[in-house]
């Protein structure tokens, strides 16, 4: 896709919950709440543990990504980023990964995940193809 704009950037570096869809593998969709930052132009999300949405991405890349965002539009409807893109997943990592996410989730000075000796657990990484929803990245 390229570069992400500045306006999506903002709310994909806020500290609103993502949900990540993803595709099982009978078709129907799996959702996850995430939380998210971006490395470049790359959406990332860390998981400590393997789960259903990497096994689905390693089988199939689509994924959807969704937030609110602040404000709304000229009729008064909540603004929203739906981001379609294609992910993969790289092991190690989770912990730095969330450790830094859990600065703007939970605030400064915590330690997440909140254990001694965490597994490497895995990077899902997004590289946006499509911008949608209600705002002005849409």
């Amino acid at each position: 896709m390229g570069v992400i704009p500045e306006r999506a950037r903002a709310v994909l570096e806020s500290d609103g919950l993502a949900h990540l869809v993803t595709i099982n593998k009978d078709g129907s969709p799996q959702v996850s709440i995430v939380w998210v930052g971006l490395e470049g132009d790359d959406i990332v999300c860390a998981h400590l543990l393997e789960q259903q949405k990497l096994r689905n991405v390693r089988r199939d890349p689509r994924v959807v990504v969704s937030l609110e965002a602040d404000g709304t539009d000229a009729l008064g409807l909540k603004q929203h980023l739906v981001i379609h893109g294609r992910g993969r997943v790289e092991e190690g990592g989770a912990a730095e990964l969330l450790q830094w996410l859990a600065f703007t989730y939970i605030g400064p000075g915590v330690r997440f995940p909140p254990m001694d000796d965490p597994p490497p657990g895995y990077v899902l990484r997004i590289v946006p193809e499509r911008f949608a929803g209600n705002g002005p990245w849409a």
